[in-house]
C-alpha cells in the first residue's frame, strides 16, 4: 500500500503506469493493484488540487458538526465535495473515520489532520490555503491556526509535514520542513 503513494507521488495520482509498476515491484498482477486502489478513498485515480482538503463525516464528527464544516469548506472555495477547483488548488472530500474521534470535528488537508474544526475556522482554513499557498502543509501549525479541542495534547512538535496531496512519508520523499521550524 505505501508503494500506492510513492507512485501517486510521481504522477499526482495514480495512473495505470504507476500501478502496473506497483504490480511489478511487488509480484501481482495489475487487477490485484486495482482492486486495492479502487476499494480504498485515500488512493487517488484522478488529479486532484493542491490541497486536498478532507472532511471527517463519520459518526463522531458528524454529531459534533462535521457535516456543517464540509459545507462550510464547500461554500468558501466553491468547490463541491469529490470536485476540485478550476485553478488546481483545492479539492474537497468527505472522508469516513480519519480516526481522530476524539477531536472530532476532524479535518485533513493532505492528510495532515486538524482536530475541533468549527464551520468558521474551515472557511479561514479555505482562505488560508488559496492565500498562502504554503509550500509545505504542518499539523501543527495548522491545529494551532484552525484547530480547537484535540483527543490528546501533542508533546512532542512536529515540524515537518506534506509537500502534495499524499501523505507525508519520509522513505517517499513526500515530507518538506516548515521554513520558520
Amino acid at each position: 500500500m505505501p508503494l500506492l503513494y510513492l507512485a501517486m507521488a510521481e504522477d499526482g495520482h495514480l495512473t495505470d503506469d504507476g500501478m502496473r509498476e506497483v504490480a511489478h515491484w511487488c509480484d501481482i498482477t495489475p487487477a490485484q493493484v486495482m482492486a486495492v486502489a479502487s476499494f480504498y478513498t485515500m488512493y487517488k485515480r484522478e488529479r486532484t488540487g493542491a490541497y486536498l482538503i478532507s472532511c471527517c463525516t463519520s459518526i463522531s464528527c458528524m454529531l459534533l458538526g462535521g457535516d456543517d464544516v464540509l459545507h462550510a469548506v464547500e461554500d468558501e472555495s466553491g468547490v463541491p465535495h469529490g470536485e476540485t477547483d478550476e485553478e488546481g488548488i483545492l479539492a474537497v472530500e468527505h472522508v469516513e473515520c480519519i480516526g481522530a474521534c476524539g477531536g472530532a470535528p476532524a479535518v485533513q488537508v493532505n492528510y495532515e489532520l486538524i482536530e475541533g474544526v468549527t464551520p468558521d475556522k474551515a472557511r479561514e482554513l479555505v482562505n488560508w490555503l488559496r492565500r498562502a499557498k504554503p509550500e509545505v502543509v504542518n499539523t501543527d501549525e495548522m491545529q494551532q491556526l484552525f484547530g480547537g479541542d484535540r483527543s490528546f495534547d501533542w508533546d512532542i512538535a512536529e515540524n515537518d509535514g506534506a509537500v502534495g496531496p499524499y501523505p507525508a512519508f519520509q522513505p517517499l520523499g513526500t515530507v518538506g520542513r516548515e521554513e520558520n521550524a
